[in-house]
């Protein structure tokens, strides 16, 4: 069993390698299919995947082309009638499945230099193997496959995603031609006479509806930070707020805009933040989560019941 340490390292590696090449494995194209809208799901329990899993499941779609949001293990497929592929002689061993973490937070009981008993807290890390639907033989699962006969075109639902956001009372003014968050002043929240609001330039300034959408979004992930008592550096606080407006607009079902940051400067700071730390992009993720969760919190009804599969909540 690979260390804590090998896991993160080889993910990291896999993220550094798509990141170099330009790609962002957590930004997807559009579709209007409903098998293919919004984040990647579990087969068995429909719940949408959190933190670095989003990411590692969408790298994988990305490099060998699934346009299925659905995955699962062999034997959640297999309980449903599914049956795996065989590995193509063209892919190498341990390759035909993508790895994804569960993470737990471990208490340990142990006793100090004066016998006095102490609480030691530490991250477990496990790998499981997962395949997508499209690499998964079984007339039962034909109705969750993409370009079914009978699937309802998604139309992209902007005034849904508005209310959402309107549901969390953040001030949004209009004006200008910058999108960002005015923090409070020192960074403490709640302080409104010095800040703690987002600035937006005017509607019409947007090529469409849902580059607005997604831009207030990303302003709304920083507007979280201090809601989230997060504290990093600039270009740590982009990459979460890209990471978390991607997440947001998946569940919101909003196409992901243009505006996301993409500038080179960005690129080497996120990939210098990789090379020197390999939680670097666990962090993001998990943030990002946070920040999408915090979010849509004010909406919903009943809290959700926690992701099973997820990690790097730090």
């Amino acid at each position: 069993m690979p260390s804590q340490s090998e896991i993160r390292e080889s993910i990291t590696a896999d993220l550094f390698a798509l990141l170099k090449k330009g790609v962002r494995p957590w930004q997807r194209s559009w579709s209007s299919d409903p098998a293919c809208c919004g984040l990647p799901r579990n087969i068995s329990s429909g719940r949408a995947y959190s933190g670095i899993n989003v990411l590692c499941l969408e790298a994988a779609a990305m490099v060998r082309g699934y346009t299925s949001k659905v995955w699962g293990t062999y034997r959640q497929f297999a309980a449903l009638g599914g049956q795996v592929q065989r590995r193509p002689a063209d892919v190498k061993p341990g390759h035909w499945g993508t790895q994804i973490v569960f993470y737990q937070q471990i208490e340990r009981a142990s006793k100090d230099n004066n016998g006095d008993e102490k609480i030691e807290r530490f991250p477990l890390l496990r790998t499981y193997t997962v395949f997508n639907l499209e690499i998964v033989n079984g007339a039962a699962l034909d109705h969750l496959r993409p370009g079914r006969a009978d699937a309802v075109e998604v139309l992209p639902d902007y005034q849904h995603a508005e209310d959402v956001f309107e549901a969390t009372k953040a001030e949004v003014r209009h004006g200008g031609d910058r999108a960002f968050y005015k923090r409070p002043i020192g960074g403490e929240w709640p302080n409104h006479n010095s800040g703690d609001f987002i600035q937006m330039p005017q509607r019409s300034q947007f090529n469409t509806p849902a580059d607005y959408i997604t831009t207030l979004l990303h302003e709304g992930v920083h507007w979280s930070e201090c809601r989230r008592q997060w504290k990093g550096s600039y270009a740590m606080g982009e990459l979460i707020a890209e990471i978390g407006a991607c997440y947001l607009a998946g569940q919101l079902g909003v196409p992901i805009g243009e505006h996301l940051e993409s500038h080179a400067s960005y690129l080497a700071s996120w990939l210098k933040e990789m090379e020197s730390d390999d939680r670097a992009i666990f962090k993001a993720a998990a943030q990002a989560s946070k920040a999408t969760d915090l979010i849509l919190s004010f909406s919903r009804q009943e809290a959700p019941e926690p992701e099973a599969v997820e990690v790097g909540k730090e």
